[in-house]
């Protein structure tokens, strides 16, 4: 029994819908999955609706991923059975959403001055669903014959310290972390081995994580046990996803159940759950 606890779709910048992510998981035999899109609930009631009527038997939790930055890491919190309907944290949300677009529009801008000429409508059309991203940009950009790759968009134009980038607004990681607690939450540190100060694991544990992502696609089995010892050490959660965001992306190589957690450590995040509330 696996549990992929880490997955995106349309709503944010995944490739296939939530009703066509849980159809895909079934075929491969997950006992569950969580939607994780990227500072967005969006996709969470079709996920719910479409599992209730057709996927009785598996286990749809649901999720969020939450990009913050913290002495200039990229640090992403992951976030489990909390109220979708906190307003504290929706109001939040909306306004990340605005930020999103005027980042999007500032980053447009930038590229119509270098001569590459894409729309807005454009970028909105190829994001599908509430949110826009840096991949999305890339996408128009590869679309309209400016890049080969996405990979491309982000090492010539879109990526940090390019001539298009616009950095990102301003959210920390304590902030995230006190908004899925204070919605009744799980908060995990998602895909540790990314972060580049790998000091910054303990500083975001002290700021109150419940969990860490163990298991991840590009942690190798040295930095697996590091994190499980770390996560005993603290007396937090050992979660695990594999990131999917659909064949054919440029995450592709994270195929969906390629990570996860097996039951003994769901149970033991559902009982976390449970005690807690």
């Amino acid at each position: 029994m696996l549990y992929d606890l880490h997955v995106h779709t349309t709503a944010s910048d995944g490739i296939y819908s939530p009703s066509e992510v849980i159809d895909q998981a079934e075929e491969l035999g997950l006992s569950g999955l969580a939607i994780t899109d990227h500072d967005t609930v969006s996709g969470l009631k079709e996920a719910h609706d479409y599992a209730d009527k057709y996927k009785k038997n598996l286990l749809v939790i649901p999720g969020i991923e939450m990009n913050t930055e913290l002495y200039e890491n990229e640090i992403h919190i992951l976030g489990y059975y909390f109220n979708t309907e906190d307003s504290d944290l929706l109001n939040r949300l909306k306004e990340i959403k605005q930020a999103r677009t005027e980042r999007a529009l500032k980053m447009i801008h930038r590229l119509h001055t270098m001569g590459m000429i894409i729309s807005f409508e454009q970028v909105q059309k190829i994001a599908q669903g509430d949110l826009i991203a840096r991949p999305h940009i890339a996408q128009a950009l590869q679309d309209k014959g400016y890049v080969f790759s996405i990979k491309e968009a982000f090492e010539k134009f879109i990526g940090k310290g390019k001539p298009a980038y616009v950095p990102r607004y301003k959210f920390l990681p304590g902030e995230a972390i006190e908004l899925i607690k204070n919605a009744g939450g799980i908060s995990s540190l998602a895909h540790p081995g990314l972060i580049k100060d790998q000091s910054l694991i303990l500083e975001v544990i002290k700021m109150g994580i419940d969990g860490l992502e163990v298991y991840y696609p590009e942690h190798n089995i040295y930095q697996e046990n590091e994190y499980i010892t770390i996560s005993k050490r603290n007396n937090i959660l050992i979660t695990g996803g594999s990131d999917f965001h659909g064949t054919g992306s440029e995450d592709s190589i994270k195929k969906l159940g390629c990570r996860g957690i097996k039951k003994s450590l769901m149970d033991e995040l559902i009982h976390y759950y449970l005690t807690r509330s």
